[in-house]
């Protein structure tokens, strides 16, 4: 046995005598002085980090005794590295199965990481437990499999009720149904668009998925091995239908949530929706907002914008230059929308001006997939082993609050290797900034969602002119195009406000009320204090996939990525409720914004 694996096993032995016996300042102990214990619902029933030893005794002390956990054994070899000791281990609790990841420092634990994987009893059918697909034998009145399927979509949502329903059938509300077939919980998708998938073909014609391809793998169905590094829109939108049917989601396309009333007499929600051509009343227990990071449009207000003779429009309505060629354009916003429609409308032939009105965090492309992604999501990382599920987890094991540190050189780095592509967007006048702390793109990504643009090729108009640029305030619109706040003005026909989206909850406000949309409060963000990331501190990005204020009400969204990794939490928590298994939600997070 190697020194590492030795050395882990021995604090998990350790860990898991002192947890039974019930002595939890002896596990506390166990930690170090800087230390996290990060749980993904196996013991909290919620997506909480515990930072410091304090805070780690209280948790162990108010989730452990009921949990029972048992069985900590080291999965694999223990490795060491910069000082560092790390291994794989599995566990055990009264009610589940789980596995984790531990980083040790001068043998003391730094980074605890404990996820549920499956209920036990309640396992996913799968490899040798998969289900036979036919009964063999002779029945009178035996069903086909298609006749079953069929059943299921005629009744489900009228004669029998689904456990949860998912407003919003993009990535997110599919990804979650996927989850949550495998997992036996009736469901149902509803999203307005007219085909899965839609939600991307909709956009911009030039829209490709930013992420390259290992990073965006869906849970069940990966991409095949000749699969684009950056997926095309419509390519994307082709696969999630497919995915849709091939998984046998309960989808209802072409249907308009309309409102949604939480019953307290019955313990359910009633949602209302309008369904091919009719109004149904459906009776879910749970209620899932998956309509996406990209959910309410931010539009601006500025004096004179409804006497503009021209066209405007918000980038998510925006789809292509087509119609614009030898039109002036102006794009309001920097960020990724922005520049891909601003490159989209120059290669159409339009005269075509960006406004910049705060700084922007520019990472290239390649420097972003070789500096930040390379070294667990991309081809170099799936030869060395590490697969999808791995490379999650060890994204996972690293809590917020350790992040920045840690990212900072990664972008320095980039800042190096990148200087004069850096040099010539700022002589063209662009205003960069690699996030208030130098910790670049992904902290921007988790504190804001937004203030970033992922290079493809835009940046390049931007520096050679192509694309003429603007800083500053806008003072109004006018009928020919914008007044700004230094006395310029820029002609445009067409005026497309690229100004981003609001918090999930405005969804909430829209379809239940304003008073449940505060009660649950923002969506998203860790409470770094940073800008359009206000205090205090959370430690767990804000009512993501996990329970909120607001009973039987959940938030699904973020990438690729997170859809895939963090809707089994979700997916485990509402099944637990469905099979009534005990929940007991440590530390529920209290709501500090409201949007």
């Amino acid at each position: 046995m190697s020194a590492p694996t030795a050395q882990v096993s021995q604090w998990l032995a350790d860990f898991g005598a002192a947890v039974s016996r019930g002595n939890f300042g002896a596990a506390t102990a166990l930690f170090g002085d800087e230390s996290y214990w990060r749980d993904l619902v196996s013991f909290t029933w919620n997506l909480k980090t515990a930072e410091g030893p304090p805070q780690i005794q209280a948790m162990l002390e108010a989730t452990m005794p009921r949990a029972k956990p048992s069985n900590f054994a080291i999965q694999g070899e223990g490795s060491e590295a910069n000082g560092v000791t790390e291994g794989w281990f599995t566990f055990e609790t009264a009610t589940g199965r789980g596995r984790g990841h531990l980083r040790l420092i001068g043998g003391k634990a730094w980074t605890l990481l404990t996820t549920l994987q499956e209920l036990k009893g309640f396992e996913e059918k799968k490899r040798e437990n998969r289900p036979k697909g036919v009964e063999h034998g002779v029945f009178k009145d035996r069903k086909s499999w298609l006749e079953a399927r069929q059943d299921e979509e005629r009744t489900l949502g009228f004669a029998k009720q689904p456990y949860v329903v998912v407003i919003g059938g993009g990535q997110a509300g599919i990804i979650l149904g996927a989850r949550l077939k495998k997992l036996g919980v009736p469901a149902i998708i509803v999203e307005k668009n007219a085909r899965p998938g839609d939600s991307w073909r909709n956009r911009y014609k030039s829209l490709c998925l930013h992420d390259p391809v290992w990073y965006d793998h869906l849970p069940y169905m990966p991409f095949p091995d000749d699969w684009p590094v950056f997926s095309p829109k419509d390519k994307i939108g082709d696969w999630l239908e497919s995915y849709t049917k091939l998984m046998e989601l309960n989808y209802w396309p072409g249907t308009e949530c309309k409102s949604a009333r939480w019953d307290e007499a019955a313990q359910e929600w009633n949602v209302t929706a309008q369904h091919r051509g009719e109004s149904v009343t459906l009776k879910p227990k749970h209620l899932v907002f998956a309509t996406g990071m990209s959910a309410v449009p931010n539009l601006p207000s500025y004096p004179g914008m409804s006497a503009f003779k021209g066209t405007q429009v918000h980038s998510s309505n925006y789809r292509s230059g087509d119609e614009w060629r030898g039109k002036r354009a102006v794009v309001v916003g920097s960020n990724n929308s922005a520049h891909d429609i601003c490159a989209d409308l120059w290669e159409h032939g339009a005269d075509v001006t960006m406004v910049q009105r705060s700084t922007t965090h520019v990472a290239r492309s390649d420097s972003l997939m070789d500096l930040a992604l390379g070294g667990l999501y991309s081809e170099s990382a799936v030869k060395s082993g590490i697969d999808t599920a791995t490379a999650d987890l060890i994204f996972a094991s690293l809590p917020y609050k350790a992040l920045p540190p840690l990212q900072v050189p990664v972008y320095q780095q980039m800042k190096e290797r990148d200087a004069e592509f850096y040099s010539r967007l700022e002589k063209a006048g662009f205003q960069l900034d690699f996030g208030d702390d130098g910790s670049g793109l992904f902290m921007k990504y988790l504190r804001r969602g937004s203030g970033y643009y992922i290079d493809v090729g835009a940046s390049e108009l931007v520096a050679n002119g192509s694309v003429k640029l603007k800083n500053g305030a806008i003072e109004r619109v006018t009928a020919s195009g914008l007044a700004m706040q230094d006395g310029s003005e820029l002609q445009a026909d067409l005026i497309v406000w690229a100004t981003g989206y609001g918090s999930m909850n405005g969804w909430v406000s829209q379809l239940i009320d304003q008073t449940t949309a505060d009660k649950v409060g923002k969506c998203w963000g860790l409470g770094s204090g940073t800008s359009k990331d206000p205090g205090p501190w959370e430690g767990e990005l804000r009512n993501m996939w996990k329970p909120t204020q607001v009973k039987n009400l959940w938030m699904q969204g973020g990438n690729l990525h997170q859809n895939r990794h963090y809707s089994l939490c979700l997916a485990l928590q509402l099944k637990a409720r469905l099979e009534n298994i005990a929940t007991p939600v440590y530390a529920l997070a209290p709501v500090h914004h409201k949007s």
